[in-house]
């Protein structure tokens, strides 16, 4: 199996002698892990449709993960994932909610509350044809640099969601991530508002232009995702824990390069941290892994790889 880059931080993507011989790339099975086990389950409650203040005349679903044995009196940790239709779906790659049962159950995290949100969609009430698929204000909302959408998750949904249910407000016990588009939001929520969230999730990441918008006679220049990598390097260090998931055939079209702009996130970071007392960005250091892979723009590496991830995430909490 050709393996491009791996971090070490005990990711297990061995294979069998045999079966590496026939893996195609991009060919990542699920563990154990994100299969159904005979282990307490929490409960999924939902959907529910959110309107925003924030993000005006657009409709969100939104899914909340109740760990088994929750209890208010001890507010558990909490994960928001971005794209909730697919993080939960029960026969997709990431399986979140099955991958929680499993390790919570087995003390290997902390108990953990999940708000799986979808992107807005520009109607009254959110389209029930959607399915899997993506509602119509995904871009405005995950690729933009801006701050409306951590408005509304920060201020509006997540104070919605505690109306019912207790979670952590410590940033080192909350994790925000994605996959693609979703990834960059997580990260830009995390970026602005390090005092809300202290760890990032991302997968397939687009830190490209997506949401760049050029300057017309009218109108001013918009920045994409893909001016991150200077961004970071030239800015102060936000107390963040990252990891980053990308493969070899990501996508490449008149947006970006996934897989080098991950790259570039990745050595902007590192070069972040080598030079932070040169240059004036401390005290604070950014806690990075990053795996490598030969997938294409997919969440079967990264859904293969979650269970270990959320591990490492919150390898240093007590259980």
């Amino acid at each position: 199996m050709k393996i491009f880059a791996v971090a070490a931080i005990g990711l297990c993507l061995a294979m069998p002698a045999f079966a590496e011989d026939l893996r195609k790339p991009g060919d990542y099975p699920l563990g154990a892990d994100s299969q159904v086990q005979a282990v307490p389950h929490g409960q999924v409650v939902g959907p529910m449709e959110f309107h925003s203040r924030a993000i005006p005349d657009t409709v969100r679903r939104y899914w909340v993960y109740v760990p088994a044995g929750y209890s208010a009196a001890t507010p558990p940790n909490l994960l928001v994932f971005q794209d909730g239709q697919r993080a939960l779906n029960p026969g997709g790659p990431l399986r979140i909610n099955t991958v929680l049962d499993n390790l919570i159950a087995r003390g290997d995290i902390p108990p953990t509350l999940g708000v799986f949100v979808t992107p807005g969609n520009v109607s009254e009430h959110y389209p029930d044809n959607l399915g899997m698929g993506n509602p119509d204000h995904r871009a405005e909302e995950y690729d933009a640099l801006n701050d409306d959408y951590s408005r509304m998750l920060i201020d509006e949904l997540l104070p919605e969601v505690a109306k019912s249910y207790r979670f952590s407000d410590d940033p080192k016990k909350r994790i925000i991530g994605g996959t693609s588009s979703g990834a960059i939001a997580a990260f830009t929520v995390a970026w602005n508002h390090p005092e809300a969230f202290g760890n990032v999730i991302s997968m397939i990441g687009s830190f490209t232009s997506i949401g760049m918008h050029p300057a017309t006679a009218t109108t001013p220049f918009i920045p994409g995702g893909d001016t991150y990598p200077g961004l970071i390097r030239k800015s102060k260090i936000r107390p963040l824990r990252i990891f980053m998931q990308d493969g070899s055939n990501d996508l490449d079209n008149e947006h970006g390069n996934w897989f080098l702009s991950s790259q570039q996130m990745v050595k902007s970071i590192e070069w972040a941290n080598a030079n932070a007392d040169k240059w004036n960005l401390g005290p604070a250091r950014y806690d990075l892994k990053h795996v490598w892979g030969d997938g294409g723009h997919s969440d079967q590496h990264g859904g293969s790889m979650l269970p270990d991830i959320l591990r490492w995430m919150w390898r240093d909490q007590g259980k």
